[in-house]
């Protein structure tokens, strides 16, 4: 039986992984289950799947955890080993118990252990687009010399994964990674000034936590897939490409040196790529709606507009400049989003923010995960910056 460390098993790449190991508890089993502050969602993981290890953000969120598990009548004689903080997330990935760990948590708070557990060859899962994006060379360096596998779980890396598969690396020249375009790919640029959280929350396609669904509608979240993408495949910025298709069904795309172009299509539900991870190189029945072929239906495909949805230019040039620039461009759109959902930013001020970031903090190299660490911290104090200068008129009130 495989057994599996979840980094970030409350989000939604968590919980859907673990309804993946539900449909198949006669192949894997939990090892370790990592979570931040949803103590009572985690006491119900613990009681029904039996990890050895939990491991939790804080000391408080430890106390508040055991208050649960007592409120659920679970004995403590069964309880796992409760830990708390980085060095235990770091313990949880690298445990020899653990064959695969899932990096599913938001952020970089788990950058540090997924890059330990590449150093350790586990196989990882990937759903965290930070970890490639803060510090793609130190990880990739990382797996070049440990020869540890990665297989994405994003559903457009996935994708693009899956028709690579059908030839080899050297006679693929061009990526293509799909765009629902988000909640605003039809609404005018002069509106956008005064949409609300609300609806910037409202994706048309997908159910995603909070930081993703607006880095969905600003098209961010489809700048870091294409800086993870180059890191992942080897391709330049130049050879990816972002393709606007609203209906979600094709995933990825590649192109041959022959004009060939492979298309990975499947349901729109990330259950899929997570069992593909889990099983690789097998396939298995999965637990997802299959596309009923009998049905009529119409694909569109289009170019994103860059003016509009600046965000996904920024990211290309941050990828091109390379070093530290991805890393800053990171923390400072999960500084200027958090803004945006407590209203003290317009939405067009997020990219403002992330631009004005950019040109502050001097891009360097990163020798080590600490430095790379130190860059998000300044990059953060940077952008927090630039919101205060622009929170003294509220989002609103630019409206």
């Amino acid at each position: 039986m495989r057994k599996i460390t979840l980094l970030g098993s409350t989000g939604s790449i968590g919980t859907s992984t673990l309804d993946v190991i539900r449909q198949r508890r006669e192949q894997y089993g939990v090892f370790a289950l990592v979570a931040g502050r949803n103590m009572y969602l985690l006491a119900r993981q613990i009681e029904e799947f039996r990890p050895a290890v939990a491991v939790v953000a804080s000391e408080d969120a430890r106390a508040n955890l055991k208050i649960r598990l007592q409120e659920l009548g679970f004995p403590a004689s069964q309880w796992p080993e409760l830990l708390f903080g980085p060095r235990a997330r770091v313990a949880a990935a690298v445990a020899g118990e653990a064959d695969f760990v899932m990096s599913a948590i938001v952020g970089v708070a788990g950058l540090e252990a997924t890059y330990e557990a590449v150093r350790k060859r586990k196989m990882i899962g990937l759903a965290n687009k930070e970890v490639l994006v803060a510090s793609g060379a130190l990880i990739m360096d990382a797996a070049r010399e440990s020869e540890a596998e990665m297989i994405p779980v994003d559903s457009e890396h996935n994708g693009a994964h899956q028709c690579l598969r059908a030839g080899l690396r050297a006679e693929a020249i061009r990526l293509y990674l799909t765009a629902s375009g988000g909640p605003f790919r039809e609404t005018p640029a002069a509106r956008l000034r005064s949409v609300t959280p609300e609806e910037a929350l409202n994706h048309p396609t997908w159910k995603m936590g909070p930081r993703i669904t607006i880095d969905s509608a600003t098209m961010m979240n489809k700048g870091f897939e294409v800086i993870e993408a180059c890191w992942l495949f080897g391709f330049s910025p130049a050879q990816v490409s972002v393709v606007v298709h609203p209906q979600s069904s094709v995933h990825a795309m590649v192109e041959y040196v022959d004009g060939s172009v492979l298309a990975q299509v499947s349901a729109t539900d990330m259950k899929m790529p997570i069992q593909y991870a889990l099983t690789y190189p097998a396939r298995a029945e999965a637990p997802v709606p299959r596309l009923d072929w009998s049905l009529p239906r119409t694909w569109n495909f289009g170019p994103p507009d860059l003016d509009k949805f600046p965000l996904l230019r920024l990211a290309y040039q941050a990828q091109e400049a390379g070093g530290s620039a991805t890393c800053t461009l990171n923390a400072a759109d999960e500084v200027a989003v958090e803004a945006f959902l407590r209203r003290e930013l317009a939405f067009p001020a997020i990219a403002e923010v992330v631009e004005e970031t950019l040109s502050r903090v001097p891009a360097r190299q990163a020798g080590s995960i600490g430095e790379v660490l130190e860059i998000d911290r300044e990059s953060r104090e940077a952008a927090r910056e630039s919101v205060r200068a622009r929170a003294a008129v509220p989002a609103q009130a630019e409206a």
